[in-house]
């Protein structure tokens, strides 16, 4: 398929009367990004160990995914696609690259003093984001969570990328520690009452004993960033509650170190009783209960969609209000993480190799929960393949403007239950250039073509049938050449050079 059979233009709204918009009456929407939650990390998907009531309650009062996947198998790029509509073969940024060239980047001191070290590639100026779009139509704008799209003070920033308010981190690498010594608040640090701790260097001494909860203390802090985050969040809706706006709320969570509010920790000691310390060989920091703080850290999460959506209804901003609920790529395998015991990949294998960082389903498929009252059917669920390039022209649809060009196909008559009049990608493809593995990838109907290992000189694709093997046990591209064949025809397509030079 050419790249221009993928651009979609949107008409305007007058042949869905069923909306009854007006300029006054558009909806709100918030965009609810979590970060390496596995598909079976939340109870609506099967999730039997940790509590999530809330976002269960949204699935019950919305539609449920079923075949929804990110952009990537990581953040920034995952982050790139969304907010630009173009897949990863065609985006800007494909990879997590830190820009090591620049210095000490993976120093928490040496970035305190020195911001231009933070950050990652930024997106390039006057990009045609979600946020800019939604902005030219008249919504208010604001970001808040994690951005990754852009080092402080570059075209990348996300007041320079279509949001009128940003709090939270600017770099990834921040992000690895919920305790840090300062958050952005828009183009501003913000210095909180926090010690400068890089997560990756906090460590027990060799004498100490990693049962004993009391050698963990030093390591406590003072201010929980996602706190902070939700706090300016809930200032957001209260200050814009009069008219339409756009909120996304990328969370860190559960993203690896493992940091929760203690009282979450302790509802999960008592129910998953002692447990194994985690003393920092994978990775990020050290947790003395690190099975009862992953699911705290989710707990923790769900308890603050709870108060947002009860702050909604007080307002009566609710029914009015489009919902978008899911997650950047799937489940870890660092840090102290278990995606394999929480069976977190839920449908899909979840161990390293299966999920986050890998083009498999456990990588790229996620959750993904949609609540419009009176507009959404409460309790549906839908097999509808999409992506995170498709939510640009849903958007856009919703809003009654002419999406960019995009990659993506809108799924709104999906959401209305217009399932006749739902358009249908050709295959989705993904390509991941991480430099130790790279790995690309087809979609087409219930076929899954992927290459692995290519930095090792793989060439070889497998291929399975996701109608008969969803976990991608057994490879029948020995039986198929000529979907094969199609198959890297395909990739060879779907990819252009990647501008950072990162690319496979």
């Amino acid at each position: 398929m050419k790249k221009a059979n993928f651009i979609l233009g949107i008409t305007a709204l007058s042949a869905m009367p069923a909306l009854g918009q007006t300029a006054s009456s558009r909806p709100n929407i918030i965009y609810i990004l979590m970060d390496d939650l596995g598909f079976g990390d939340i109870g609506c998907y099967g999730q039997e160990k940790i509590e999530t009531p809330h976002i269960d309650q949204l699935r019950q009062e919305g539609m449920r995914f079923t075949q929804h996947y990110t952009g990537s198998p990581v953040s920034a790029p995952a982050r790139c696609v969304l907010m630009t509509g173009m897949h990863s073969g065609h985006a800007q940024i494909r990879y997590n690259n830190e820009m090591a060239y620049r210095g000490a980047t993976n120093d928490h001191d040496s970035m305190f003093v020195h911001k231009e070290l933070e950050g990652q590639y930024p997106l390039k100026a006057n990009t045609m984001t979600i946020g800019r779009m939604m902005q030219n139509a008249g919504y208010t704008t604001g970001c808040f969570g994690k951005w990754g799209l852009g080092f402080p003070d570059s075209e990348g920033t996300p007041n320079k990328q279509g949001f009128n308010q940003f709090y939270g981190y600017n770099c990834q690498r921040q992000a690895h520690t919920y305790y840090p010594a300062f958050l952005y608040k828009n183009e501003e640090r913000v210095y909180l009452k926090n010690k400068v701790i890089n997560p990756h260097l906090a460590r027990l001494g060799k004498d100490e004993d990693p049962y004993d909860p009391q050698n963990y203390k030093r390591f406590e802090q003072e201010e929980y960033a996602n706190d902070l985050i939700f706090d300016e969040l809930m200032s957001f809706v209260d200050e814009n509650k009069q008219k339409p706006f756009f909120l996304m709320w990328t969370t860190p969570l559960p993203h690896v170190s493992l940091q929760a509010p203690e009282r979450w920790v302790q509802h999960y000691v008592k129910k998953f009783g002692d447990e194994e310390p985690y003393t920092g060989k994978a990775g990020y920091g050290i947790c003395r209960y690190p099975h009862a703080t992953y699911a705290a850290m989710i707990s923790y999460f769900d308890e603050q969609v709870g108060k947002l959506i009860q702050k909604l209804k007080a307002e009566n901003l609710y029914d009015n209000t489009l919902i978008i609920f899911t997650s950047d790529n799937g489940p870890t395998f660092n840090g102290g993480s278990d995606s394999p015991w929480f069976n977190s990949g839920g449908w899909f294998k979840s161990e390293y190799g299966w999920g986050k960082c890998f083009l498999h389903e456990g990588g790229i498929r996620v959750p993904a929960v949609m609540v419009w009252k009176d507009k959404i059917k409460p309790g549906s669920e839908t097999d509808h393949i999409c992506c995170f390039q498709d939510v640009m022209p849903t958007l856009a649809e919703i809003i009654s403007v002419t999406c960019p060009p995009t990659d993506g196909i809108s799924f709104l008559p999906t959401l209305l239950g217009n399932k006749a009049g739902q358009k249908e990608h050709e295959y989705l493809y993904w390509e991941y250039p991480d430099p130790k593995i790279g790995n690309k990838a087809i979609r087409m109907g219930k076929w899954k073509g992927i290459i692995t290992n290519i930095r090792q000189g793989n060439t070889e694709m497998q291929l399975y049938d996701l109608d008969a093997d969803l976990r991608e046990e057994h490879d029948v591209a020995a039986q198929h050449p000529d979907i094969v064949a199609k198959f890297r025809q395909l990739m060879e397509e779907s990819s252009t050079p990647d501008p950072n030079r990162v690319g496979l």
